[in-house]
């Protein structure tokens, strides 16, 4: 159903993501690894502004390079608009302006960012309330990270990690990212993970079986205990990922060794994040990476998923 409704531009913001936990299974049915993962989605945002038009389209600004961004139906924010569209039967369309800060095939989930937050921002600039049930239906047809964009906070994430399940989270954790200047991709990554374990078939048992979240992980988000959550952080991915870009090693030997409490890559990368024990410590950690001249952001960490807000 499509009300009618005054509103001629809608402000969405959506978080990027850290995996502070990500476990990976074998090759299902549909292509997709199994999965079992920690999402936090933290303080680095994309903004969508949605206005009415007649057909779809998306034009891109914001902190990082977007010259390389696909602007026809395969984008994914106009996919999102469009399903959208379909879904409720509503026969306009709309401008996206896509305002990122998130990096593009970071890790971070910044293309899902940008879906999540186009599903609210076209569900109300066009009146057509289909509540969270259904937009979590179509987030999960768009992309495996595109419902906890959605949703923000902390969950845990399980088959291609769309399936969430909230995850208590108590206070507020500091991260430092280390933001490439290079992309990667995420298939490729796992490409290299699968090579790895057909070398090395006989050792790698456990991963044919489900995967599931450590509950060392579980405990340190329920504590808000950055010393504990540093010793639980995981990820399948980062092997593969430094495997890919070696460079990547050097980073996170330097954020250790300026008092991060625990480096991290970031879903298939390349961007690494560090944890920090407290805001004085973040704020040296990102002085001392700024030093080194990388590209650094400091983010906190639960945050809320797609929120429309006020300009």
């Amino acid at each position: 159903m499509v009300t009618q409704r005054a509103l001629s531009t809608v402000h969405v913001r959506a978080p990027g993501k850290i995996n502070v936990f990500l476990k990976v299974g074998a090759v299902m049915d549909d292509g997709y690894h199994d999965v079992a993962t920690a999402y936090q989605a933290v303080s680095l945002y994309e903004n969508v502004r949605a206005t009415i038009s007649d057909d779809f389209s998306v034009s891109f600004s914001g902190s990082i390079d977007c010259s390389g961004l696909e602007v026809d139906g395969t984008n994914l924010a106009i996919r999102a608009a469009r399903m959208l569209a379909r879904k409720a039967g509503y026969r306009g369309g709309v401008h996206l302006d896509v305002e990122k800060n998130v990096p593009i095939a970071g890790g971070m989930g910044g293309g899902s960012a940008d879906a999540a937050a186009t599903l609210v921002a076209c569900d109300t600039l066009w009146g057509t309330d289909l509540g969270r049930d259904e937009l979590l239906g179509l987030a999960s047809r768009l992309g495996a990270d595109v419902p906890f964009a959605l949703t923000g906070g902390t969950a845990i994430g399980t088959g291609r990690g769309d399936q969430l399940s909230p995850a208590l989270a108590k206070g507020s954790f500091q991260w430092v990212l280390v933001l490439a200047d290079f992309g990667s991709s995420t298939p490729e990554v796992y490409r290299e993970l699968d090579r790895h374990r057909d070398r090395h078939a006989q050792d790698i048992f456990p991963a044919q079986t489900q995967p599931t979240v450590d509950t060392a992980v579980l405990q340190a988000l329920r504590s808000g205990d950055s010393l504990v959550l540093a010793d639980a952080l995981y990820n399948d991915l980062q092997a593969p990922a430094l495997h890919l870009n070696p460079a990547l090693t050097g980073i996170l030997e330097l954020g250790e060794a300026n008092g991060a409490l625990a480096g991290i890559v970031s879903g298939s990368g390349p961007t690494v994040a560090f944890l920090a024990e407290n805001l004085d410590a973040a704020l040296e950690l990102q002085i001392a990476l700024s030093a080194a001249r990388h590209r650094v952001v400091r983010v906190t960490g639960p945050v809320h998923g797609a929120r429309v807000i006020g300009d």
